[in-house]
């Protein structure tokens, strides 16, 4: 498992580098383009490529701290860094939807003049720079199983029909004048964009809620376990994710008292294998024999009553 994430690991740092510096260049131009033609639609477009340079330069930092090697403070190292940065994304494209929306609507009323010429040249090229992007993305990274690539990729689609949505509205103010064309996209924009930072955001806030992770069935995992020769029961049950593909298990389980510190080994070490296949790479398993004192729920009932209490509790193990 290690060395296939390290290699995806690697050409999504590659990708993201390259679609970061093709991103932010067009984003100037963009914005200029959008000042100078008075397009809302192409600084929505702006405002969206500013949004995927973000999102590009915050997951290449969330890959680079991610590598930090865990230490005592920290544990687990920095890998939550990528979804802390998720989050920030998701919110930032939420409050560009709000403005983009506040200004569109101010100008329905009032279609200020656009240069229809050098909005369309703008945005067309716009476009080309989006599909570059997005080709780069799919052939080299990992955009389907990791967050932090997924919620990149995305933005530049998103951005795609941003740019689709500036064409359009350059061609319908040129032949037909329509001057409320130019809000009418850029209101589009907008709403792509508030939909994927609406995604970004509850995904991610998911995994900070310690969530079971989307793409591990919780039944399954308990059914692998319990149907492991040697293992009677489990409980005190939990799933969740530490960052973008990395998933962790912690259980108890209950096996014979008479089993060898050796057996119950090997009986962990095929459960471990087997959970692999299911989509979990850290696997903490307790073992313990029939009389052991938790509660037998399968899921944790952790309860925080009086400090004494409380003491038993971790010592016990929850």
């Amino acid at each position: 498992m290690g060395h296939h994430h390290d290699h995806t690991h690697g050409a999504n740092k590659k990708v993201l580098l390259i679609s970061f510096f093709i991103i932010a260049t067009y984003m100037i131009v963009e914005v200029i383009g959008g000042y100078l033609t008075n397009s809302l639609a192409l600084l929505a477009d702006a405002g969206h490529m500013l949004s995927d340079a973000i999102s590009l330069a915050i997951a290449l930092i969330a890959f680079k701290l991610g590598e930090k090697v865990a230490t005592k403070s920290k544990t687990f190292g920095y890998k939550r860094f990528e979804i802390l940065a998720a989050v920030l994304n998701g919110a930032t494209l939420i409050v560009i939807a709000l403005f983009i929306f506040y200004e569109a609507i101010r100008r329905f009323s009032n279609p200020p003049e656009v240069a229809t010429t050098g909005m369309l040249i703008v945005s067309s090229i716009g476009l080309a720079v989006n599909i570059l992007v997005a080709w780069i993305m799919m052939r080299g990274g990992d955009v389907e199983e990791n967050l932090n690539m997924r919620g990149a990729y995305l933005h530049v689609i998103s951005d795609m029909l941003g740019s689709v949505g500036a064409i359009v509205a350059a061609l319908l103010i040129m032949f037909l004048g329509w001057g409320w064309a130019d809000p009418l996209a850029s209101v589009v924009v907008a709403a792509l964009v508030l939909r994927s930072g609406y995604y970004v955001s509850k995904s991610s806030l998911h995994v900070l809620m310690e969530g079971t992770p989307q793409n591990v069935d919780i039944n399954e995992v308990i059914q692998t376990i319990e149907k492991t020769k040697g293992i009677q029961s489990v409980h005190d049950l939990h799933v969740w994710s530490i960052t973008s593909g990395l998933n962790a298990l912690s259980c108890h389980a209950v096996v014979d008292d008479k089993m060898s510190i050796a057996e119950s080994e090997k009986l962990l070490h095929k459960i471990e294998h087997d959970l692999e296949y299911k989509g979990i790479q850290h696997v903490t398993i307790q073992l313990e024999t029939s009389a052991h004192r938790h509660d037998d729920s399968i899921l944790c009932e952790m309860k925080a009553e009086t400090s004494d209490h409380r003491h038993h509790e971790i010592k016990g193990g929850g």
